[in-house]
Order: C-alpha cells, then structure tokens, then sequence
C-alpha cells in the first residue's frame, strides 16, 4: 500500500512473534526444539502441502458457497500476513543497519588486536632470553655480594650505636625529647646484650647518664604544667617508654588538677556563706499569704512570694548553677578528657598495653571523680535548699534542667560513672522538696484566707483601707471600693472557693514545669510516672483537699462553754464549702491534675469517693455544729430567762416577755442565713390555723376539761398518769441529731435544742398563777412564729405543749388564762 501500514497492535506484535518462533523451530526459552512434522498435504502451514490435492478436496466436500467464504477468508490472510512482514521489516530495519555496522567494525578490532598479541608475544620471548643470560652471569659473584651488604649493614649499626651518645646529647640540647627516646629504644636491647664488652659498656653508662637527664627535665615539665595539652601528652607518653611508674604520674596528674577544681568550688562555697539569720527567713516568709492575696483577677493567681529576698542577695539559684557548670563541671570534664588520653587510650597500644595502665589509671579516675562531684553536689543541694521562696519556679526548674545536662557531657566521657545518676537523684529530690514547700503555701494561703473570711463576717462593712490591711484583697475580689467588696456569705464563699482553686491551678502550672518537654529530665521515669501520681496528685493536691476537710473539722473541736470562739456563719460557710467541694470541686481538681500531668496510677492512689466522703463527712460535722452552737446561743438567752425570774410572786401577764421576742427575731436572721448558703428543704404540709393553735394546761389529748376551783390532789396524779401514757405513743424527738443540708433542717434542729433547753429550765422552777400564765403567753407567741421554720409544726406544738404542761404540773396554783386573752396579748406583742 502506498500510504504504509497502520501501527500494530499489541496482539499483532504477539502473534508475528508466535509465527517468527514456530518458523524457526524455537520454543520459549530460545532453543531449537524438535517439532512434530505434520504429513498431511492438505495442511496449509505444514512443510508437506500439496496445493492440488488442497484444492481437489475442497471442491469435493464444499459447495459454492462455502468455496466463496474460503477465498474470501484466504484473500483476508494473505492480506494479514503482507502486512505484518512490512511491519516487521520497519521495525526492524534500524536494527538490521546498526547490527551490520557493529560485525564490521568488530571485525576490524580483532584484526587490530591480533596484531598486538603477537608483538606481545615476542617481546616476552626476548626479555625471557635475556633474563636468563644475566641469571648466568651472576651466579658466580651473588654469594659475595650478599656477604658484603650484610657486612655493611653492620658498620652501620655499629656507627650508630657509637654515634649514639653525641645524637642523644644533641637531641637534648634541642629539647628533641621524642627523638631521643625513640633513638635509645633502638639501641638498648643491642647495648644491654653486649654489655659485657668495655666498648660497649662505656656508651651504655653513657646513654644511661643523659637519659637519667632527659627523664628529670621531662618530670620538670610535667610538674610545671603549664604545658599544651598536646606537649604534657607527649611528656607523659616518653615518661612512660622511660619506664617511670604510671601510677606515680596518674596521682601527680590528678593532684594538679585537683588544685584547679577546688579553687572553683571553694568560689561556689563563697556564694552560699554567708546564711541569713533565720529571723529574716521567718519574716520574709511571714509576708508570703499577704503579696499572694494581693491580686484578685483570675490571671494574676500564683503564690506571689516574689517579693521574699532570697537567703543569698549575691546570686540567684541559675546564675550559681550556671557558674558551677561553666567553671567546675567543665574544667572536670577536660580534666577527664586529658586524663583518659594520657593514660587509658595511648596506653592500649605498643609496648604499654601489657603493663595494665589503663585498669590502673580508671580505677584512679573514677575515685577521683567521684570524691570531687560528691562535695558539688553537696553545695549544690544546699543552694537548692535555699530556695524557699514559691514565686517563680521556672527559674529552678530551669537551673535544674542546665544541671542535669551537663553533667550528662561525664556520662559519655565516664560510661559507667554514678555522678550523673546521683545527679539525676538531687534533681528528684529538690522537684519532690518544691511540691512540699507548694502544699505549705497551700496551706498558708487556705488558713490565711480563712482568718480574712473570719475580719470580713466580723466587720463586713470595712472600708477600703481596713481590707487591704487586713490583707483580703485577692481574696474578697478586691475591687475598687467597700461597697463593693463581698460581705454576704454567698459573695465570701464564692471569693474563697475562687481564690483556693485559682490557687490550686497556679500552683499545678508552676509544678508542671518539671514535666515540660524540653526539659531534659522529664523523660526520666520518675517524673512520667512517680513524680506526677505521688508527688503531685497524692503529696500535693489530696494532701491539700484532705487538709482543707481536717483544719474544717479542727473548728469543731473548740467549742467552750457558749459555743466556742468560731463565728457561727464561718461554720456555715466551711460546711457549704466542703459540700460543694465533695460534689463538685474534687472531681474537677483531681480531673484536671490527671489530664495536666498524665497521671498513669501505677501506685495505689487516693480514690475520687474516698477524698468526697471525707469531704462530706466535714461538712456535716461542721453543720451539726453550727447547729449546736447556735442552739446553744437561744438555750442560753431562755436559760438566764427563766433562772433570772421569780415565777411565784411575779405580776399578772401584760404582753410577751422580751427575750421571746429576741428568740423569734434570732430564729428568723438564722433562716435567713442558712438560706442564703443552703436550699429550702422539704416540709410537711401545714394545717391551716397553725398560728392560731391553742394551749391549755393539759394537752387535748389528755381530754382534760379546763381545771377547775374544786382541785383535788389527785388530779395532778391523774394528770402525770395521763401524760406518761401520752409520751409512750408520741413520736421520740432526737435533739442532736444528724441535720440534713437543706434550711429547714438546720433551723429544725437549732429549734428543738432551744425549745427542749426551755423545757428542761422550766421543769426546774416553781410557778405562781401568774408564772404559769406567762408561759401560756410566751409558748402562744413562739408557737406563732416557729411553726414556719421547722419541717413538721407538730414537733414545735409537741415541744410547747410539754413546756406548758411542765409549769403547770410545777404550779402552786395553776389557773390557766382564757385563750382570748392570750391572743390578745400576743397580737399587741
């Protein structure tokens, strides 16, 4: 075709190439093979077709139309195979071309090469003949020439060792030490063999006398050591191919440079002294609550001990650290350096590795090490103990972290030194000595706060110059002015609960630094493991909670004989604060301690409910006492009341006696204050005359007609009879127990204390007429008012009915008064 074949697709290329091995007699892996020869004539593509005997065939078994679809299909294949050999041949031209001119041109070199091979072939021939004839000449004199250059050989050694003494002598005079030692080595063993001879003994006394020169001027230099440390290595080396005791130049090396590390620690010892006196420690720390109170904003909550001037005014605890690394641990470091390569590394090889220097001088080295680092990290302990102040713990913590890095430079120079691993020891203990000193700031800030609570509900309107005296700045909110300063108790237990846990947190971020990650030491696994499960949580966070529970509870323990010198309300505040830490407080302080440090509880560890049942059994502790004391407080006013009163010949009743009035108005400032802290409560549904509920001499259980002028003296007998056998069916009331955390139980409970005080005064007095009328008044006015405090009116109607009962079984002429006339009273009261 005049236009040229179409590409070939890959399944063309496959077939050609199927039909170029079959017609070659190549199987697949490239080799001739045998193939089955087909001897049917009628086949087209076997060697042995006979197209007349094809065509025969065809025209006896095919109809004209099936020869038609033959032609046609032959007509296709003949097509097929053209165009694939034109293929074939235009793929392959270029190949065909370049394969050509290669067989040429390599026809070409073999001829070249050739050529070379065989002019190779007679230059060898002719240097072999001539090599042979020279072996012939020679045979003869060879042994003579042999003789003779061993025998000059000779003369030579013997210039030498005659020439030795003047080199030697000359060497020293040009301070050529090396070259004299290495020229004595060589002759020594000669001149120690032939000693015997006097020749040879005068040049050995000789080299002896300027040797023995050499090797003091070489201990000169070496004492002196003012050297490079390359020359005082070349002097320790020829010292020891002088045979001079290594263990005498290891003690002489190491006493040197002791001098040197001591004159820098005694610099570091001068830094530390002189100590404050502890006066000044105990009032710098004394001011510590007060700056830590002074700020107020949430941002602004680290222990602010800043302001304490450290014990040692020369330098802070990095630059004494820097100073320690850069001169002592440094100057060490090249100490060991130098030391190992004078006598471990050169000792190893030649002669000297058979005298075991180098066990000898690590032995040494390791003493001598570890004597020196034993008295730094003495007075590096003693510095970091100075560190009293909580402040600013980054600087060091980052003085730390430069300590344990440098002293990893003596892990790779000393493997298996124990100074970096005591140094590692003193960085633990200062981090576990820092989470102590921040539980005491803790616990200096709680009880410093607690005082400021204590001035704030003695004098809540202070005025601005009173609160920042008092110190209750950062604590009371510290605003701006004294009205706005918080004088309820909600606003002061919120300010404190505020202030603690900001405090909390300042102090975990400052403690966090030891666990940063560019700190060195905080892979270490005692800060990812011990150091944040023990020292932080369990050391410092359940430490500080369970000494906010136990200092709560200590209130507790002082009461005297009228309650105690602890405020009421400061008990209230506690037992609220302790409750809210025990829902809500711990949980969020302990969660946010484990996810900050990634606390992994390898140990036994505090459980979550074990720190908020303590928690909660302070604050139900501290309300059972709040409880108590404000109990006592209307006990003692009822008690004095009825003690201080001649209940005989006292006047007819003419209004409600004052200090009834003064229970009601207490009663209800307590409601009022337990409200503000605590939840209503639950109460039992009220009946409606609660506040019009009478009393008469004998309860109407009794069913007890009013007493009449016909009195018997059995009708008190009967009257006892008849209470006795109320009291057996009425409901036991428990004075002192447990109160709940709700308003009416707590005013409940301050209530049944006063009324039951009440009843026990009452029972042992004498009453008049008038007596017994007077209490009728005063139970009608507390039955008005009480009823709506407590959670069940029938306990107070209970209590009062007793009290009532009581003066008049004690009643010398018990004649009640009207009921009219009592409401009267106690409505004009």
């Amino acid at each position: 075709s005049s236009n040229g074949p179409l590409p070939p697709s890959d399944g063309t290329k496959r077939r050609v190439h199927g039909m170029l091995k079959m017609y070659y007699g190549m199987n697949e892996e490239g080799k001739a093979a045998e193939m089955a020869k087909s001897l049917d004539p009628c086949d087209i593509n076997g060697p042995h077709f006979d197209h007349e005997v094809f065509l025969n065939k065809l025209r006896r078994e095919c109809s004209l139309a099936e020869l038609m679809d033959q032609e046609t299909c032959m007509v296709k294949q003949i097509r097929s195979l053209d165009s694939d050999m034109q293929t074939l041949v235009y793929e392959n031209y270029n190949k065909f071309i370049s394969a050509t001119d290669t067989i040429r041109k390599m026809k070409n070199d073999f001829k070249k090469m050739e050529d070379e091979m065989d002019g190779l072939s007679a230059n060898m021939a002719a240097i072999t003949e001539f090599s042979a004839c020279i072996s012939g000449t020679l045979q003869d004199q060879h042994a003579q020439i042999t003789k003779l250059s061993g025998v000059h050989t000779l003369l030579r050694k013997l210039q030498f060792l005659f020439e030795l003494p003047a080199r030697l002598n000359k060497c020293l005079e040009m301070q050529a030490y090396a070259q004299a030692v290495r020229s004595h080595r060589r002759a020594r063993c000669v001149l120690q063999q032939y000693s015997h001879l006097p020749s040879f003994k005068g040049i050995q006394d000789d080299c002896h006398a300027i040797m023995d020169k050499l090797a003091q001027e070489l201990r000169q230099k070496f004492r002196d050591g003012g050297s490079s440390a390359k020359d005082l290595s070349e002097c320790v080396e020829l010292l020891l191919q002088l045979d001079e005791p290594a263990e005498e130049l290891c003690d002489k090396f190491l006493s040197h440079a002791r001098s040197r590390l001591e004159s820098d620690l005694q610099g570091l010892e001068a830094e530390i002294r002189p100590y404050p006196s502890p006066s000044a420690v105990k009032d710098a720390s004394a001011h510590r609550p007060v700056s830590a109170a002074a700020a107020g904003s949430p941002t602004d909550n680290a222990p602010k001990t800043s302001a304490i001037p450290s014990p040692t005014s020369n330098t802070d605890i990095l630059e004494f650290i820097d100073r320690g690394c850069n001169e002592f641990v440094s100057s060490l470091c090249l100490v060991i350096t130098s030391y190992q390569e004078l006598f471990i590394n050169h000792a190893q090889t030649g002669e000297l590795a058979s005298r075991n220097i180098p066990q000898m001088a690590s032995g040494k080295l390791n003493a001598f090490v570890d004597d020196l680092a034993a008295r730094y990290f003495s007075l590096v302990e003693q510095r970091i103990q100075e560190e009293k102040g909580v402040g600013d713990n980054s600087l060091l913590v980052r003085a730390l972290d430069r300590f344990h890095r440098r002293l990893q430079a003596i892990t790779k120079l000393l493997p298996g030194s124990a100074v970096p691993n005591q140094g590692t020891e003193i960085v633990m203990r200062a981090a576990k000595e820092r989470v102590k000193q921040y539980l005491s700031a803790l616990q200096s800030f709680y009880m410093d706060s607690l005082r400021d609570v204590r001035q704030a509900l003695a004098a809540p309107r202070l005025s601005v110059a009173a609160a920042s005296v008092a110190g209750g700045g950062a604590l009371l909110g510290g605003p701006a002015s004294g009205r706005d300063a918080p004088n309820s108790l909600p606003e002061l237990l919120s300010s404190l609960s505020a202030s603690i846990l900001n405090q909390i947190k300042s102090v975990l971020a400052s403690v966090h630094l030891f666990t940063a990650k560019d700190i060195a030491f905080s892979n270490k696994p005692y800060f990812k493991g011990e150091f944040c499960s023990q020292g932080v949580r369990e050391s410092l966070v359940v430490s500080f909670i369970k000494f906010v529970c136990q200092s709560s509870r200590q209130f507790c323990d002082s009461a005297g004989e009228k309650g105690g010198s602890t405020p009421p309300a400061l008990l209230l505040l506690l037992s609220r604060l302790c409750l809210d830490y025990e829902t809500s407080t711990i949980s969020y302080i302990l969660t946010l301690t484990d996810e900050q440090f990634l606390v992994q509880h390898h140990s036994p560890v505090t459980p979550v409910t074990s720190l908020c049942a303590e928690a909660r059994e302070a604050a139900q502790k501290l309300l059972n006492h709040y409880v108590k004391v404000q109990g006592l407080i209307i006990s003692q006013m009822l008690r004095k009341s009825v003690e201080t009163r001649d209940w005989v010949n006292t006047i007819e009743p003419r209004n409600v006696r004052a200090v009834m009035k003064r229970v009601v108005e207490d009663t209800t400032s307590i409601d009022v204050q337990v409200g503000l802290l605590y939840e209503e409560g639950v109460r039992k549904a009220h009946s409606s005359d609660s506040s019009k509920r009478t009393f008469s001499v004998y309860s109407s259980s009794r069913q007890q007609t009013r007493y009449a002028t016909s009195y018997t003296p059995s009708a008190p007998m009967d009257t006892n009879l008849l209470s006795n056998i109320h009291k057996l069916f009425s409901e036991r009331i428990d004075i002192f127990s447990s109160v709940e955390f709700n308003k009416v139980s707590v005013i409940t409970g301050i209530i049944k204390i006063s009324l039951k005080t009440f009843l026990e005064c009452v029972r042992l007095r004498t009453f008049g007429r008038f007596g017994l009328q007077q209490i009728q008044v005063d139970c009608h006015y507390l039955q008005m008012y009480l009823w709506r405090f407590v959670s069940d009116e029938n306990l107070v109607h209970f209590l009062l009915d007793e009290i009532v009962g009581s003066s008049a079984h004690r009643c010398l002429d018990p004649a009640p008064m009207e009921q009219s006339v009592i409401e009267v009273i106690c409505e004009r009261g």
